[in-house]
């Protein structure tokens, strides 16, 4: 019980958030923040946030909730697992710092409020696409694209469980 304990207290809400972020700032932590929906966790996933976690101190995942992801039509089925256990599953992993569900369907005011130093998505978006690209540039943070693990993503995954 101690350790699911341990990875809860990773799970943010905005309250909390904003003390941990004031916490971070104040230590002069370099803030790294990506976003996604990370519906079954795969090699691609780790292997991305490991090198989003390698751009800075503290790694801050934002996880759309199952409202969100419903938002951007990724079929019927999806998300696959709920938000709560994708929370979970993200929080599990060491070099995730903290975690945050958000209901929109861009992380747009999150990253507002995070105000991160860096800024990270896929080698599958152009860098000045990227949501809240403005909010970190303005500030003189970078947005930095990762490439993505080739051969692994939860939509690929899903067909071949379909495929039997």
């Amino acid at each position: 019980m101690e350790n699911l304990e341990i990875i809860r207290e990773k799970i943010l809400h905005p309250d909390e958030l904003e003390r941990a972020l004031m916490r971070w700032h104040l230590k002069g932590r370099k803030i790294v923040f990506t976003n996604g929906c990370f519906d079954l966790l795969h090699l691609g996933h780790v292997d991305y946030l490991s090198k989003a976690k390698d751009l800075g101190d503290i790694l801050i995942v934002g996880v759309n909730t199952d409202k969100s992801v419903k938002m951007l039509g990724k079929g019927d089925n999806r998300p696959i697992t709920d938000e709560n256990s994708r929370a979970m599953i993200m929080a599990s992993l060491h070099f995730v710092d903290a975690v945050v569900l958000f209901h929109e369907e861009t992380p747009y005011n999150l990253i507002k409020t995070v105000q991160p130093d860096v800024l990270v998505k896929g080698s599958d978006y152009r860098v000045e696409d990227v949501v809240g690209y403005d909010i970190v540039k303005s500030k003189g943070g970078e947005v930095v694209s990762i490439d993505l693990l080739p051969g692994y993503s939860t939509t690929s995954i899903e067909q071949k469980i379909k495929r039997g």
